[in-house]
């Protein structure tokens, strides 16, 4: 069964000033990472998110993304201690496609070669890179009745987990190799955004509750 996972970061004595340079070292820690070097979208939140959002832009893809840093002006220009500012950006994965030839339940466009056949009836399924939009949210101190103590003053919400787990395919040696580079990008994303954007703490998490480190040591364990 798939989760929802998520990488939650904390900054010592963190005043709401500085949030801004945060979002743009951990939004620029993706392009090194799998990640894309620009933008998607941005929106801003008011007081929690059952409000509707005050600021929404939606940049595009590729070269019609917005460079980290003005994405974070254009939403932070309304800065307010209850706000939270929510930022989209592309990351890829290696993804296992059905037999139609189409990508697994939430997972995002193609971006393999388009001149290779997609498998059909009858063949085997094979292994692309896929983008998916990455959501990473910075929070005011108010927001949401002081959300960030729990989720972080910076989450990255990275989707689902089944990237890191293929838990119903078989693990055979070349499911274990992507499982594996996925779990590795992870893993230096991880520490690269904690780095780069100077963080104290961090915590890897899934909405379910479930380790992810756990669920990937019992999976790995299965196909011994």
């Amino acid at each position: 069964m798939s989760d929802a996972l998520y990488l939650s970061l904390w900054y010592p004595n963190l005043r709401l000033a500085a949030l801004p340079d945060k979002l743009t070292a951990v939004l620029g820690a993706f392009a090194a990472h799998g990640g894309e070097a620009r933008v998607y979208a941005a929106t801003v939140w008011p007081v929690n998110w059952s409000e509707s959002p005050v600021f929404q832009h939606v940049y595009g893809r590729g070269e019609r993304g917005a460079e980290p840093k003005q994405a974070v002006e254009d939403a932070l220009e309304l800065l307010h201690d209850d706000y939270a500012y929510e930022f989209q950006i592309g990351w890829s994965l290696w993804e296992l496609e059905t037999a139609a030839g189409l990508p697994l339940p939430g997972q995002g466009p193609v971006q393999g070669d388009p001149g290779l056949p997609l498998p059909g009836p009858g063949l085997e399924p094979r292994w692309r890179r896929e983008t998916r939009l990455v959501r990473v949210t910075g929070f005011g101190p108010l927001f949401d009745e002081g959300a960030y103590e729990q989720e972080g003053h910076i989450r990255i919400d990275f989707g689902s987990d089944s990237a890191f787990l293929e838990e119903g395919t078989e693990l055979d040696a070349t499911t274990a190799r992507h499982v594996e580079e996925n779990v590795r990008q992870l893993v230096e994303l991880t520490a690269a955004v904690e780095k780069g954007s100077g963080a104290t703490a961090r915590l890897l998490w899934s909405e379910l509750g479930e380790s992810l480190a756990q669920r990937l040591a019992a999976r790995l364990g299965m196909g011994n």
